[in-house]
């Protein structure tokens, strides 16, 4: 039993998708999964392991923030033998390329945390995803008819919801990166480390140029494309 899900051996699948918001995990596993059942309400962190079309995936919390997320992706990976993990959030978009509710599929992620400095005694590490999940979430945001826009390229995973010097991530759109949000960065250095298997779909919840934004309701419970596509990527054969 690990220190912060405290979930039995065997009650989490090796298929996990990762929200921060806890409650978008109930909400997840209450929509999503056929027979749900709660395996972890640590720190009101929820967890829950059921089925979609027959295979079993769970859905776990993992707060907000790369500290807290590193957690639980730590414990996951090490304690419960996780294969994949894909986490379904939300993100604020840095371009007018990028439109409030579109989908954005995180090919790599920069960051300003200190957390991989630390580790590699201050070289600049590169994060990416998964290829074989991303591919996967690339066909399956394709296949759907009518679906919501979506983006591939690099995210900004800040350590700072409210940074300092926002100026500085017009450096970051200079070069490419469509949107910010707080986590992928060190769930893809995770799994790199522990050799499984990780992506990051956000959608966009606000837009930090044009200042338009979600309410805290849609971002809760209203964001189920990303998940739909998450569960056809990560469920689909190893490639």
């Amino acid at each position: 039993m690990s220190t912060h899900i405290g979930a039995q051996p065997g009650d989490i699948a090796p298929t996990v998708l990762l929200p921060g918001d806890p409650l978008r995990a109930r909400w997840i596993a209450e929509a999503f999964l056929d027979d749900a059942r709660c395996y972890s309400e640590v720190r009101g962190m929820y967890g829950y392991t059921g089925t979609w079309n027959g295979t079993p995936v769970s859905v776990q919390g993992s707060g907000m923030g790369q500290p807290s997320m590193a957690i639980y992706v730590h414990e996951l990976f090490t304690d419960y033998d996780v294969r994949s993990i894909v986490r379904v959030g939300s993100c604020g978009a840095l371009t007018e390329r990028v439109g409030v509710r579109d989908l954005v599929i995180a090919s790599g992620a920069c960051t300003d945390s200190g957390i991989n400095r630390i580790a590699f005694h201050g070289l600049d590490y590169a994060p990416v995803a998964d290829f074989g999940l991303l591919r996967g979430a690339v066909e399956a945001a394709e296949a759907r008819e009518d679906g919501s826009p979506f983006h591939v390229g690099l995210i900004f995973s800040s350590d700072s919801f409210y940074p300092a010097r926002p100026e500085l991530l017009e450096r970051m759109v200079a070069c490419g990166v469509l949107a910010v949000e707080m986590e992928a960065s060190a769930l893809y250095t995770l799994a790199a480390r522990h050799g499984r298997r990780a992506l990051a779909i956000c959608t966009v919840s606000d837009h930090i140029v044009t200042g338009e934004e979600t309410t805290a309701q849609e971002r809760e419970q209203t964001f189920g494309e990303m998940v739909e596509i998450a569960l056809t990527a990560a469920l689909a054969d190893d490639r």
